[in-house]
């Protein structure tokens, strides 16, 4: 089993800590980058909105996007994309399970 590395990633206005594998992480930080990318461009789009709403839009757009991503990065195939949130799923979870 590949050791996990920890990473620190924001989205939005949130910090999160998070372990990837090293081979993951460059698909990680391209992922987050694409994400708060996107969450300014619907803050400039749609002013006045918090940004769980902003958040959520993204979600939405990431979710049903099926083409390349700005800046030439690619979103990851169908599969890697479930299990890529999925585990930023459980990861998130996990934090904010351990906050409380």
């Amino acid at each position: 089993m590949e050791t996990l590395i920890p990473v620190n990633i924001v989205i939005g206005d949130r910090n999160y800590r998070i372990k990837v594998s090293p081979s993951d992480e460059e698909l990680v930080r391209k992922t987050i980058k694409i994400i708060n990318d996107k969450i300014l461009e619907f803050k400039t789009s749609f002013a006045g909105k918090d940004m769980q709403d902003y958040v959520a839009m993204v979600l939405v757009w990431y979710a049903t996007h099926t083409g390349a991503a700005s800046n030439n990065a690619s979103l990851p195939e169908e599969t890697g994309a479930k299990e890529a949130l999925q585990k930023m799923e459980q990861q998130i979870d996990f934090l904010l399970n351990k906050s409380s």
